[in-house]
């Protein structure tokens, strides 16, 4: 597979490994300005992963020393974890969303076994069964035992405000705040001339908001410190809305390719959504924990072949799910019940 394409216009991708993921490759997008190259995410923070965006930066005929800023899309290792590396190499700023600088700093500052502790409450709530939450306590106790290492992600230096255009000269890159993957989740409009003259508005670096062939994980924003009930499938399909109204000519995501029809694109995942919702109420005609609407969705393989970790992400998606159903009013809690059971209305 080529490391790098180029899309015209002062604007490349290289494709950064993740390693063991099916994803595969995260799109770094290197973007010319006149005061040097910037990039839009970075990728994993791993040697192999380091040592491919180094070499698709030189087959572009610059180096990690010529980077002048690092725009984040959001906070996932995926798309941060390479940053404090590049701006140690260059100097370079990095500007992320508040709402995901906040993760990033909550990260630095908590404790790793207090995650642990918080996300085993959170599994037991949402009624996982006591072998499954024994497993994360289980991992706890033995990296306590070895040290817990402290994960600490680059703290960005620079807000992307929504709605503005960043400070990136000789070229027009507008934020625009699509929560849902992540709070504080941001895709780029890049508002010049299509290079191939395609029809529409300029060009989109989506980062994970919009894809070409998968849906991206809508799951909770956990946030040990805050009780607020948030609905991340709403924020999600509420933006989803403003980038099809925006019609860009073509979408640059952060992984798989390049596509056009952002709308059509759209159109798929918000019936998707609702077809998911639908089939939830169908589900809740008898009262379930989240834990239990997970084991009965669909996923892209049985349930008793998808893995540990796999399986938090599924719970916390179904619980994101009925949450916006209990948003909608068509589906609430039952009184009294522990852990939390759900039922259609």
């Amino acid at each position: 597979m080529t490391q790098v394409t180029d899309h015209g216009g002062g604007v490349r991708s290289i494709r950064v490994p993740i390693p063991d993921n099916p994803l595969g490759t995260t799109l770094v997008h290197l973007v010319d300005t006149d005061l040097g190259p910037v990039l839009i995410d970075t990728g994993w923070d791993d040697p192999a992963s380091w040592d491919a965006l180094a070499a698709g930066l030189t087959a572009c005929g610059v180096s990690v020393a010529e980077v002048h800023g690092v725009v984040i899309t959001h906070h996932h290792p995926d798309h941060h974890g390479l940053s404090g590396k590049v701006r140690e190499a260059s100097g370079a700023w990095i500007a992320m969303h508040a709402l995901d600088t906040a993760i990033v700093r909550r990260t630095r500052e908590n404790r790793p076994d207090r995650w642990f502790s918080y996300m085993a409450d959170k599994l037991a709530s949402s009624g996982a069964p006591e072998e499954h939450v024994a497993q994360l306590r289980a991992a706890r106790t033995a990296r306590l035992s070895t040290g817990l290492p402290t994960f600490a992600p680059a703290l960005p230096d620079r807000e992307i405000v929504p709605g503005e255009l960043l400070d990136l000269a000789g070229r027009r890159l507008r934020a625009i705040w699509t929560p849902g993957h992540t709070p504080g989740h941001v895709c780029l409009h890049l508002e010049e001339i299509h290079p191939a003259a395609l029809p529409g508005n300029g060009r989109l670096f989506s980062g994970d908001h919009l894809l070409p062939r998968i849906t991206p994980h809508i799951g909770l924003y956990e946030d040990p410190d805050d009780a607020t009930v948030a609905d991340p499938l709403g924020d999600y399909l509420d933006a989803l809305e403003r980038v099809g109204r925006l019609n860009p000519a073509e979408v640059l995501p952060a992984h798989q390719h390049a596509f056009t029809d952002a709308p059509g694109r759209v159109r798929e995942l918000l019936a998707h959504h609702e077809d998911r919702l639908t089939g939830l109420l169908s589900l809740l005609s008898t009262p379930l924990t989240a834990w239990q609407l997970a084991e009965r969705m669909e996923w892209n393989r049985p349930w008793d072949q998808i893995p540990f970790t796999s399986r938090n992400i599924a719970v916390s998606e179904a619980e994101a799910h009925v949450r916006r159903l209990v948003k909608l009013g068509r589906a609430e809690a039952v009184t009294g019940s522990d852990p939390v059971t759900y039922v259609a209305l």
